[in-house]
């Protein structure tokens, strides 16, 4: 009896200290570390599931509870955050925009949005703000589902769903009907209900278009008021939701700042004054070089061979008065309008307008995810997710390096492995 009794209290024992030993961990030993914030020689990073537990040049854990991988010639970075993506969208020059809205089905936009999920997420963005469906009704919304069920691999998303325009301002245009629009119109009266019924169904945030190409010849001009705008921040907010603002007019960026968004996108007429309003009303500025240089280039120009276009030289005196005035620049290319992957191409170009090596790299990790409220990730710090990037080189010393992934970590699992 006391021997049976001995086995059973061992064999409870046992079960007790299988459930209870701590799940194996892992060291990753790079070169550097770019931390969110700056580069570390020599640093190593203790993951355990899907956080990290320890960054630094000592990880002071008994080496027998954790695998080591040795990292030569790598920096690793916290997982990329893109902060402006339409993941339902595809270059214009393979179908035009109104092509996309009107003649593509559902079905088709979702499975190309399935495999645009993964480009991004193979190249390091493992978390995506995506700002509208462009026509896809709700569809953002069901792909992030289907994320959350593991039914599909790709980037954590914040979705935008339908956005907002004002009636008339927006597209499709041109017919002798009015077709289905690219985003859902709404007016002083009923901005309200529109803006619920957003939240509703499932939109993590609200866009709106504060101006667009409505003008008497086509040229872009505001569209909401700034007291309809107020009234778009004070129903979301009253959700825990903020408004980001489409906004390329200087008026139109004005009205957004004082109507109380969180973010401005594009701002192409943006100068010294309407910055320092931004800074002053703590609104950031996603400028969204990579799509203007990608429209242009559709149009015929030649980069590296053609003189640049009036509208690039404006936009990099624009994007240089931003950083003089101290505004916070969020990384966001509008991918989608530019092939889905090559989301980098705007961290090269921030540079290439002037932006610090280092201040790009911030703005793609801890300063994405400061100004849009992704406490759990954007740095590599204790307790927060292991979504990490592996990029052979130093993008510090070269940019172009970030294009060289070697693998990505998302929740602390290897998705994307080099070759």
């Amino acid at each position: 009896m006391a021997l049976c009794a001995a086995r059973l209290f061992l064999s409870l024992t046992g079960l007790f200290l299988i459930k209870f030993l701590p799940a194996q961990m892992t060291l990753l030993v790079p070169d550097r570390v770019f931390d969110g914030e700056r580069m570390h020689e020599g640093w190593k990073v203790l993951v355990r599931e899907d956080k990290i537990l320890e960054a630094g040049p000592v990880i002071d854990w008994h080496p027998g509870r954790m695998d080591t991988v040795n990292l030569p010639g790598i920096t690793l970075l916290p997982g990329l955050i893109e902060g402006h993506a339409h993941i339902l969208l595809h270059p214009y020059n393979e179908t035009s925009w109104n092509d996309q809205v009107l003649r593509e089905s559902l079905a088709e936009r979702v499975l190309r949005a399935s495999n645009h999920l993964f480009a991004s997420l193979s190249k390091g963005f493992t978390t995506l703000r995506d700002l509208g469906t462009e026509g896809a009704d709700y569809a953002d919304v069901g792909i992030k589902q289907a994320l959350g069920k593991q039914v599909i691999s790709g980037p954590d998303l914040l979705v935008a769903g339908r956005a907002i325009v004002a009636s008339g301002s927006y597209g499709p245009k041109g017919f002798v009907f009015k077709p289905p629009q690219g985003a859902e119109e709404a007016d002083a009266f009923d901005l309200v209900r529109v803006v619920r019924n957003q939240i509703g169904q499932g939109a993590d945030l609200i866009k709106i278009y504060a101006d667009y190409r409505w003008g008497p010849f086509g040229q872009a001009m505001p569209s909401f008021s700034q007291e309809e705008i107020r009234t778009i921040v004070e129903t979301a907010k009253s959700s825990g939701r903020v408004v980001v603002a489409h906004a390329t007019t200087k008026e139109g960026m004005r009205r957004a700042v004082l109507g109380g968004v969180s973010t401005i996108e594009h701002g192409d007429e943006g100068d010294l004054e309407i910055f320092r309003l931004m800074k002053e009303h703590r609104v950031s500025y996603c400028p969204t070089l990579a799509a203007g240089e990608a429209i242009l280039q559709y149009a015929g120009w030649k980069k590296d061979t053609d003189p640049l276009p009036d509208k690039i030289l404006k936009k990099r005196q624009s994007f240089r008065e931003a950083l003089s005035a101290g505004v916070h620049i969020l990384f966001g290319g509008d991918v989608g309008v530019f092939p889905h992957g090559d989301n980098a191409r705007e961290l090269i170009l921030m540079g290439e307008y002037g932006m610090d090596p280092e201040a790009v790299l911030r703005s793609a990790t801890s300063g994405n995810a400061d100004a849009l409220g992704l406490k759990n990730r954007g740095r590599i710090q204790h307790g927060l997710l292991a979504d990490l990037v592996g990029i052979r080189g130093n993008p510090i010393e070269n940019l172009q390096d970030i294009y060289h992934v070697d693998f990505v970590l998302k929740n602390g699992k290897r998705v994307v492995k080099s070759h």
